[in-house]
């Protein structure tokens, strides 16, 4: 079946991003990790140590670098639906992290103790229409955040992608009574046209 006009345009445009060859030059899963080295380098929720958990973690651009931050005495929780590939310090649970049997095995594994970062580069699968896609979107940020008030320490933080439009509002009031510090940042690596931006935030209140 034929590439349509549109696909065969974001392809090539895809193989010729200076974020998408540097990943390819570094050894990094994905473009994306420079979403995160740019946010981590602002905002400094990455820590040497921490115990952390990624939502939507495949193909494993942002678990690369996080394990690489925390070190060996820090550790990943990569949660996705797709399997991933093991890095050092990290472990893989595949399926629904919303789910009650996901959310027991990585209690379990957590020994009931919270995390110190959630982190999520969730984005549902784009269908062109915005209508429908930024609500998507904006729905798994809502999971991600009911997530952070179960696994998430006092004073633990948060990073999510976020679409601007449809929801994001009132997103961001929920956000600001959770956390005590809360920032909107877009990445250089983010694509300029692209509404995505990222959710920083730090100081978790736990009610």
């Amino acid at each position: 079946m034929a590439r349509s006009g549109s696909s065969q345009r974001w392809l090539a445009e895809h193989f010729r991003d200076e974020y998408v060859l540097k990943a390819k030059r570094e050894g990094y899963r994905s473009r994306a990790v420079y979403k995160l080295m740019e946010l981590n380098e602002r905002d400094h929720f990455l820590k040497s140590g921490q115990r952390v958990v990624d939502l939507g973690a495949a193909p494993g651009g942002w678990t690369q670098y996080a394990a690489q931050v925390i070190g060996d005495k820090g550790h990943i929780f990569a949660l996705d639906l797709l399997p991933m590939d093991h890095f050092a310090h990290t472990t893989v649970i595949q399926g629904d992290f919303s789910s009650n049997s996901v959310l027991a095995d990585l209690t379990a594994r957590l020994e009931n103790a919270p995390v110190d970062l959630v982190i999520s580069d969730m984005a549902p699968n784009m269908s062109g229409v915005e209508s429908v896609d930024i609500p998507r979107a904006m729905y798994l940020a809502e999971l991600a955040l009911d997530f952070c008030h179960q696994m998430l320490k006092p004073e633990g933080a948060f990073v999510t992608k976020l679409f601007q439009g449809i929801g994001f509002d009132a997103y961001m009031k929920l956000a600001r009574v959770a956390f005590k510090e809360v920032s909107v940042r877009k990445p250089k690596a983010s694509r300029p046209r692209s509404k995505e931006v990222y959710l920083v935030a730090q100081g978790h209140r736990v009610v």
